[in-house]
């Protein structure tokens, strides 16, 4: 037989399958494509955000005597060169850019000061790069001096502008340190970062900020700054009597990490770890480096996006399948009468199947080539899926035309009468699908209970199982509720009802297939979408936990009560509550705690309609769990204050969220010193900034713009929206197929009852209620499977992620996305039905009743 010639004749159904075969194809291949490379955006996004000090690798090194110390550029940049070469393959193609190194003391006190302030020296490989001197000059060679009857080096030193005031130091001005082995610094000059805002600074904020340590026990702080010195000062520096760390910075390229090197990394730092332990002479040396826990927090977001994905992709690829099955068993009717005759002719077996395959590999091959090379389209990396996917498209698609053939003309002449009786099945099937139903139901039991470990495969068997398991249930017990309909029916004079619903009721094998189709693409695509609004809602609740307002600026400093009437007065501005933050003095100990006073009343009017809400406080206080159970405070503040508890707050919106805390009235304080403004209304993010220069200004929309637009977050909620919309889309290809492929068996049964005096309003009805009993029970049982999923998957499927670190678990039943699902497939459904009745009522009856007979 000439399978061009059959692909001509059947056209339509050819291009079906071809189309059906291209969107499985580009979907399988692009998707996974798009989806590794949103996981690869957000790991860099990851890397480029956080602080180089975490990102970077660091190796250090603290001289214990003078043999140890370093005094030239060149033996800093011979390390470096070594540190390189010993790099793990993994970690090479991360750290390519030069980095920098450093030298710096730790703990040097100013001489006299009782251990409160500490002048370290610092020296930088490029520094002249990094900072410029705004007042004096620049550091250069070191001198000496005497001091207690001995020469001691003195180092000509930089120092941060900011640290001059804070620290009450003056340019000119000569301090010594130590408290037994002594320096002295001149400070010759003060500098500014060129770019304070550089990552680079990361590794050294102990130059460009005053650091401020409270001991424990003590009520004052400590002060420590890093100044500059030259390389002339890097010769002289010695770790004789003061603690001095010598640091080599490799710095990590965001740009180049990739998601599926990512599990790699951690043993690869740990491999470079101990290489340099061993490499380095003299010991000591040592790496430095928070990569393999922003790792470890990636991996994690990224394994639960990964189980996500794959449980809606696998369904999306499953129901693809089933659809394209569909088509395939539309082209095998197409072909029933060529294939029929061709057997009885005395066409061997292997040349009906190898017919039926060839027709159907010249659609789907194509088709898979097409949407292979399209899925290239997308960016991405291409992961085995991306190669494999395709190629199973094609090969199910054509072995299950060969092996339907196969098995459908096994005998020169087959006569099908599935309509007329149900087969009763075997007692080996139905133990097996009783096993199925178990071992699901108890799969099911087991995740609510123990959760689940990454990477157990469990997870991504219990959906299949309960598809599965639903379709099997949904199948064996469908008939019944039908067969009792149909003797109600059969008790009523009127003839359609009980015909269109014994048709249902005996409908052929093939009607199993949408069945199993709908379920999973119901099922996944409701799930999805449930997911995806849980994630929206508690994505939607961080924002608010995080703000604790539509508006929070809050200042280092007091704001005047003329900039809070200015506030007020801008355009957009409907409320304006003022606060005051601190941290107060628990008592008459050392305990101190973070506290807020605030008009609560007022600070509830603007949290109206928002999701998060805080309790009524009059007077005395609302303390955190750690500060339960103590009744009244004493709190040192402004003034003394006596404070009853009047309750316990787990934690406060947009301020506190663990440690000891408490709210209070405002109106408690002598004169409050007010640094922070909650606010409601439309008004300038901007004009507020330049309003008050000192504060930070944040808002709830921001944000949540902010969660949602993270790259992870934003690939999970587009992956799941895509599936959404393809699932429901194959759900409705399925129905229409449903139609076509018992178009003709359906046509020639009405086509009988015209001629017994059918009228075409009766055979519409007919058409409706031999169809859409299937339609309706599959799409309430696959919904209801979808709303089932969440719940079932809740304690093993970690979302917290993507919802600012808020747990996932509160899945709102929103039946806005199952009742649209529900009453399209209905609509789809109907309108077939009408659509059939009326293509058949322009059929010629003879030549309807005289289709598929051999006589």
């Amino acid at each position: 037989m000439r399978i061009a010639q059959l692909v001509r004749v059947h056209l339509g159904a050819v291009t079906v399958l071809f189309t059906l075969a291209l969107s499985a194809c580009l979907l399988v291949a692009g998707l996974p494509r798009a989806a590794q490379g949103s996981f690869d955006e957000a790991l860099r996004g990851s890397l480029a955000t956080a602080p180089a000090a975490q990102a970077d690798l660091t190796v250090s090194v603290e001289s214990r005597s003078p043999s140890g110390d370093l005094h030239q550029r060149s033996e800093f940049d011979f390390r470096d060169r070594r540190w390189r070469e010993i790099l793990p393959a993994p970690l090479r193609p991360l750290v390519t850019a030069p980095g920098h190194q450093s030298a710096k003391t730790v703990l040097t006190p100013i001489t006299g000061t009782g251990g409160h302030t500490y002048i370290n020296l610092g020296w930088l490989s490029d520094a002249d790069q990094r900072v410029e001197y705004v007042q004096g000059r620049a550091p250069g060679k070191p001198s000496s001096m005497t001091y207690e009857n001995a020469t001691i080096p003195v180092f000509e030193v930089g120092i941060t502008e900011s640290a001059l005031k804070e620290m009450q130091l003056q340019i000119g001005q000569t301090k010594v340190l130590g408290e037994n082995d002594y320096v002295a610094v001149k400070i010759v000059g003060a500098f500014e970062a060129k770019d304070p805002g550089d990552r680079y600074w990361s590794h050294n904020l102990d130059i460009l900020q005053v650091t401020k340590i409270q001991p424990p026990g003590k009520l004052d702080f400590e002060k420590h700054i890093t100044t500059l010195i030259p390389d002339e000062g890097l010769a002289v520096l010695s770790s004789e009597g003061r603690n001095l760390g010598y640091h080599w910075i490799l710095p990590v390229d965001p740009s180049e990490a990739t998601a599926l090197a990512a599990p790699d990394i951690d043993a690869a730092v740990a491999d470079f770890d101990r290489a340099i332990q061993l490499q380095a002479s003299g010991g000591g040396y040592h790496l430095q480096t928070g990569l393999p826990k922003l790792l470890a927090l990636f991996l994690a977001a990224l394994g639960t996006a990964q189980t996500v994905m794959y449980l809606v992709l696998g369904g999306l690829l499953a129901v693809a399948l089933g659809v394209i099955a569909l088509a395939v068993l539309l082209l095998g009717d197409r072909l029933d009468h060529t294939l029929t005759l061709a057997r009885a002719r005395g066409g061997s077996l292997r040349l009906v199947a190898g017919v039926a395959g060839g027709v159907t590999a010249t659609a789907v091959l194509p088709a898979g080539l097409a949407g292979y090379g399209l899925s290239y389209l997308v960016p991405g990396p291409a992961l085995p899926i991306v190669h494999l996917g395709p190629a199973v498209v094609v090969l199910v698609a054509v072995g299950f035309a060969a092996a339907r053939a196969a098995r459908t003309y096994r005998t020169p002449l087959h006569e099908r009468r599935e309509d007329v009786a149900a087969t009763r099945p075997s007692a080996r099937r139905i133990t097996l699908e009783v096993l199925i139903v178990v071992l699901a139901l108890a799969g099911a039991y087991l995740l609510r209970v123990r959760g689940l470990s990454g990477g157990d495969p469990f997870l991504l068997l219990v959906p299949v199982a309960l598809t599965l398991a639903v379709a099997l249930l949904t199948l064996r017990c469908y008939p019944y509720p039908l067969r009792l309909l149909v003797r109600l029916t059969a008790r009523g004079r009127a003839a359609v009802p009980f015909l269109g619903l014994t048709r249902a009721a005996r409908a052929r094998s093939a009607s199993v297939l949408p069945v199993l189709i709908l379920l999973p693409a119901l099922g996944v695509s409701v799930f999805a979408a449930v997911i995806s609004d849980g994630i929206t809602t508690t994505q939607r609740l961080a924002s608010w936990e995080q703000v604790g307002a539509p508006i929070k600026l809050t200042s280092n400093i007091e704001i005047s009560e003329a900039t809070i009437d200015r506030v007020r007065a801008l355009d957009g501005v409907e409320q304006v509550v003022i606060a005051q933050t601190g941290r107060v003095q628990v008592g008459y100990t050392a305990e101190r705690a973070e506290a807020i006073a605030v008009d609560m009343a007022q600070w509830r009017h603007i949290l109206a309609g928002a999701p998060i809400g805080l309790p009524a406080l009059s007077d005395g206080a609302l303390v955190s769990p750690d500060l339960r159970g103590r009744g009244t405070f004493d709190i040192g503040w402004q003034s003394r204050v006596k404070l009853a508890t009047r309750g316990v707050i787990d934690s406060v919106p947009g301020f506190y969220t663990e440690g000891k805390f408490m709210i209070m009235p405002l109106d408690v304080l002598i004169r409050p010193a007010v640094n922070t403004l909650l606010i409601k209304g439309d008004v300038s993010l901007d004009a507020l900034a330049r309003l008050v220069p000192s504060a930070t200004v944040e808002s709830q929309e921001r944000a949540l713009s902010a969660i949602q637009d993270d790259p992870l977050t934003h690939a999970v909620r587009w992956t799941l929206l895509v599936v959404t919309v393809a699932l429901a889309a194959y759900a409705l290809v399925a129905v229409v197929l449903s139609l076509v492929v018992g178009a003709a068996e359906r046509a020639r049964a009405v086509s009988f009852l015209r001629t017994l005096g059918l009228s075409d309003r009766q055979a519409q009805r007919l058409t409706v209620l031999e169809i859409l009993p299937m339609i309706l029970v599959t799409a309430l049982v696959g919904l209801g499977l979808g709303l089932l999923l969440p719940y079932a998957l809740g304690p093993a499927v970690d979302l917290s992620s993507y919802a600012g670190d808020l747990p996932v678990g509160d899945y709102a039943l929103d039946l806005f996305t199952p009742l649209a699902l529900a009453a399209g497939l209905a609509a789809v459904a109907v309108l077939g039905a009408y659509a059939h009745t009326a293509i058949s009522r322009r059929r010629n009856l003879g030549a309807v009743l005289r289709v598929g007979e051999l006589t």
